[in-house]
């Protein structure tokens, strides 16, 4: 990530919260989640920077990730999220074989 984007990023998160604001009549959601996800290097070092990011934002690894070969931690800002996942490789190699049909099988009319 390039300071130029990590910069348009965040005035583009001031400049959301200025408009609802100043809008109160446009709804807003309950939650909302903002992820960030590690380039899919290996195993160890998606956890390693997802370690790195828990350390810099103060949380947790979360635990409830491990069943699904997720690694990932979040802080929240009030109804905010900001949550860091590495998609491990056993999950991706899960979702690459329960995919590697889709659009293989025509249903009849």
């Amino acid at each position: 990530m390039t300071n130029t984007h990590r910069a348009a990023f965040i005035n583009g998160l001031l400049d959301l919260a200025t408009f609802l604001k100043a809008h109160p009549d446009v709804p807003v959601p309950p939650s909302v989640t903002v992820h960030h996800f590690p380039r899919p290097d290996s195993d160890a070092a998606q956890r390693a920077e997802i370690d790195r990011i828990a350390a810099l934002v103060g949380s947790k690894i979360d635990q409830e990730e491990f069943p699904y070969d997720h690694y990932g931690t979040s802080r929240l800002f009030g109804p905010v999220e900001y949550r860091a996942v590495a998609i491990l490789a056993a999950a991706r190699a899960r979702h690459e074989a329960e995919t590697s049909y889709r659009d293989c099988i025509q249903p009849d009319a």
